[in-house]
């Protein structure tokens, strides 16, 4: 995966392959990074977008799921992209469930895992330690079943932003958003081919979430990966990646 980006207007992303179309949303502490199996394994028979969603660039008062969804119809819209494939996770998929609610008929299905948008458990839910940076080494190992996977370098980009005073009010205010833009009354209305991917061992949304997304979607299947956290794409991507070929090859025949 090439991780440097294409910058057109207002627009930050990574665009690679032929075919349908799957675009990636990561979450609040995600990059782009977090989806480099998924990218690799995909972009030779579908063509794989990640866009990089404005969490740190928008206004204060606008830093919100409704204008993070807002800049993904803009940028769907600009790339005239049409009967897509949402993947989605933690904030990422909120994101996806909002979009849904406004633009359903550009959507073909859609895939959720550790996705926001009923309950979550995060650091954003309170004020983080800022300056201690073994409160935010523990908070990213809490992403994980394994805790080596917060690695220095997560660490360090994690613990960049909540030291950045500009950055740290966007991360309250999405938490915020996010526990306003509660999507149970819309879900059932949404009858599209949905896959909920979700850890075993998640804790910030725990399986319990996951059993009430499949309940509310009209027609959802949900599979579980074993020892894995908030972050199946990372922590177990071949697991990740064979539930994710098999539905898509259902979807698409490819």
């Amino acid at each position: 995966m090439d991780e440097s980006f294409k910058a057109q207007g207002k627009f930050k992303y990574i665009d690679q392959g032929e075919g349908p179309v799957i675009i990636l949303l990561h979450g609040l502490f995600g990059a782009l990074s977090n989806y480099k199996d998924v990218f690799d394994t995909f972009s030779d028979r579908y063509r794989v977008i990640i866009p990089l969603l404005p969490i740190y660039t928008l206004p204060i008062i606008s830093t919100n799921v409704k204008n993070l969804a807002k800049y993904l119809a803009s940028f769907i819209k600009y790339k005239k992209l049409d009967q897509v494939t949402l993947l989605g996770n933690s904030l990422g998929g909120h994101v996806a469930l909002y979009y849904m609610t406004k633009h359903p008929e550009k959507v073909k299905n859609m895939v959720l895992t550790g996705s926001s948008g009923l309950y979550e458990n995060t650091m954003g839910s309170s004020f983080p330690r800022r300056e201690d940076k073994v409160f935010i080494k523990n908070k990213v190992a809490e992403t994980f079943y394994d805790p080596i996977h917060a690695t220095d370098e997560l660490v360090e980009e994690c613990y960049g932003i909540v030291n950045d005073r500009a950055q740290l009010i966007r991360i309250l205010a999405i938490a915020k958003s996010a526990i306003r833009h509660n999507m149970a009354s819309e879900i059932p209305k949404m009858k599209l081919p949905t896959l909920l991917i979700w850890g075993k061992n998640d804790t910030v949304t725990p399986p319990s979430v996951a059993e009430e997304f499949h309940s509310l979607f009209p027609n959802s299947e949900l599979h579980w990966v074993d020892k894995c956290g908030h972050a199946p794409m990372m922590e177990r991507p071949v697991e990740f990646n064979a539930i994710l070929s098999e539905w898509l090859k259902k979807q698409y025949g490819i």
